[in-house]
């Protein structure tokens, strides 16, 4: 036996279009049967007989029939159509709508929702602890797939950042002290693409896009965040040290090509080396220096 489409659990729903009709024009029918129906029970009231009364039965039933096959679609959103359990289409056309009674009607928003996790704790590429939290926004583009693909599309996009969150969070380091290698907090932008990428993968069974992502809380767990505040204050010391020896170095370099160029005093090998040290602290120590004047000789 060969199973359709909508029953094969390996072949996903598609959305079909062209269900529904215009409900104005069926409003218009339904006040022509009211008048007709209001008509016949007058004249049924002044002159009974069998043939009013079936008459009347009649537009009784086609009244019904009519008003119970109306609905309203809202801007950005869709109703599903099924007969007897199998989908039919879906339709999207706003404003008063009607179908025939027996086909039932699932309603399902097309609208951007707005999705913020919880905090979830995730070791990253180097195994420390962190807390990340992730925002996107995400909507339906195929209703059949959201409705009878998935039992709660939005509980399943729910648990499907989750994942997206643990997978993205394992893939990097938290942060690289030499700047060689992508992090999750060097490297937003790009870190936010990829979590979009898998976000769209894992919902695409759903009839679920992802507009946009990205991180809202990113942070070290508190049992090593101390411990890290400490690494990077003294990863920043340590930068800042190169720079300032580097500029000193550069500074001595040239006060002593100077005072030789100018002649403005001959330095034999080691009062050179007194005077670079004395100008590294000068220029290197962390207080100010206090200057101590010689009163004798230059050698003495």
């Amino acid at each position: 036996m060969t199973l359709s489409p909508s029953t094969d659990p390996a072949r996903p729903n598609r959305e079909v279009a062209g269900v529904g009709t215009n409900g104005i024009m069926m409003l218009f029918l339904l006040l022509l049967n009211l008048l007709a129906l209001g008509g016949a029970i007058l004249l049924l009231l002044a002159v009974p007989g069998a043939l009013l009364l079936i008459t009347v039965g009649l537009l009784a039933t086609s009244f019904l029939f009519v008003i119970s096959g109306f609905y309203s679609l809202q801007p950005n959103e869709a109703a599903a159509v099924t007969l007897f359990g199998e989908y039919r289409g879906t339709d999207r056309t706003n404003g008063l709508r009607w179908t025939w009674p027996w086909m039932g009607k699932k309603k399902i928003s097309l609208r951007a929702n707005n999705l913020i996790s919880q905090q979830i704790k995730v070791n990253d590429l180097r195994g420390n602890p962190i807390e990340i939290a992730a925002q996107l926004v995400w909507r339906v583009t195929d209703s059949a797939q959201a409705l009878f693909d998935v039992d709660d599309y939005r509980a399943f996009v729910a648990a499907q950042v989750e994942v997206a969150v643990r997978t993205i969070g394992a893939r990097y380091p938290y942060d690289d002290f030499e700047h060689k290698e992508v992090t999750l907090r060097g490297d937003h932008e790009r870190v936010s693409g990829e979590l979009r990428t898998e976000l769209i993968e894992r919902l695409a069974v759903a009839g679920i896009t992802v507009d946009e992502c990205g991180f809202t809380h990113l942070a070290y767990a508190p049992e090593i965040a101390g411990a890290m505040l400490r690494r990077q204050q003294a990863a920043a010391v340590v930068a800042a040290r190169e720079t300032l020896v580097s500029g000193a170095v550069g500074m001595v370099e040239m006060a002593l090509a100077q005072l030789s160029a100018k002649d403005v005093v001959v330095l034999d090998d080691e009062r050179k080396a007194a005077m670079v040290s004395n100008l590294m602290v000068v220029l290197c120590g962390e207080r100010d220096t206090q200057p101590v004047l010689n009163a004798g000789s230059l050698y003495s």
